[in-house]
């Protein structure tokens, strides 16, 4: 067996955390992975995993194996791509939140096909956070402080949490003057999570905390601004999935002063070392596309 292969086996086990797992993945027998992993331990005279009944754990020694082999795997596809560096080519995968993605992403890479003729892509669309490696996911538009991953990120705006209600609801029931006010009006919640529910605010220093039990929780921001276009009560949603209405005015936007930070928009991607021409290419596309929207701009 190639011993680049090996390493790459190797990896599929760690990343995966089961050799059956690392199988199905690398579409390979059981078998012929546990061979693999046999040999390599064999070659370099350590073991590289504890084994349990349940999962696989790497060793210290796996887990610095691990490193050098990443290095040296994406040195030898930076070498080997560099003789064909020319012109992007073959298939990039991208996930992006549902909403988001459908109206700004799709678009964006509608326009970057149309550039890079070789290139195909598979748009994931979820409000789930994939696992980037795992999925095999080249770039991904995160909304929300990132977690310590280690994925490389460039930030591309910023959105805000808005309270919306219609002005129908408005006129027959008042606008709160704070978040306070809220108490005595119909809250929308867009999670289905049961029990009592919070929304948070900010003045400065000072939070303010709204805890309410509404009659309708929905976990769809669509139902959830229909509802609120009804004039059925109050919802709150992410500044650009709400943008449509403000601009048509069908909601009308409450308590901005009382809004809390920003949430960060950003594009994340595994590695920024040798990183394969197809994604540079593509990041750079979305970095400038996704800077000109004005909704993440100035939320």
């Amino acid at each position: 067996m190639d011993r680049l292969d090996e390493l790459q086996v190797f990896l599929a086990i760690l990343d995966a955390g089961s050799m059956s797992a690392a199988a199905q993945k690398l579409r390979r027998s059981p078998s012929a992975v546990t061979r693999s992993l046999a040999t390599l331990e064999e070659r370099v005279g350590l073991r590289l995993f504890e084994r349990s009944t349940r999962r696989l754990t790497a060793t210290s020694e796996g887990l610095r194996l691990a490193e050098q082999a990443r290095r040296l795997l994406a040195d030898y596809e930076g070498a080997i791509s560099e003789h064909d560096a020319a012109v992007p080519r073959g298939l990039l995968r991208v996930t992006a939140p549902m909403v988001f993605g459908r109206r700004h992403v799709a678009p964006i890479v509608t326009r970057f096909l149309m550039r890079y003729p070789e290139i195909q892509v598979e748009l994931v669309l979820g409000d789930r956070n994939m696992d980037l490696i795992e999925n095999g996911i080249d770039v991904a538009l995160r909304i929300g402080p990132l977690d310590s991953s280690g994925l490389v990120a460039r930030r591309v705006g910023e959105v805000r949490r808005m309270t919306l209600a219609s002005p129908a609801y408005l006129a027959q029931h008042g606008e709160p003057a704070t978040p306070e006010d809220l108490g005595g009006h119909e809250l929308i919640l867009g999670t289905a999570v049961r029990g009592l529910a919070e929304w948070r605010y900010r003045t400065g220093e000072r939070e303010h905390i709204v805890r309410f039990t509404p009659r309708l929780r929905l976990n769809d921001i669509e139902g959830v601004l229909n509802a609120a276009r009804a004039g059925f009560g109050i919802a709150q949603a992410l500044s650009y999935q709400a943008a449509p209405d403000l601009q048509a005015g069908s909601l009308v936007r409450l308590l901005s002063a009382y809004e809390p930070e920003a949430l960060p928009v950003h594009l994340v991607f595994p590695s920024a070392r040798h990183m394969a021409l197809r994604v540079r290419a593509f990041v750079d596309f979305a970095v400038e596309e996704l800077g000109q929207l004005p909704l993440i701009r100035q939320a």
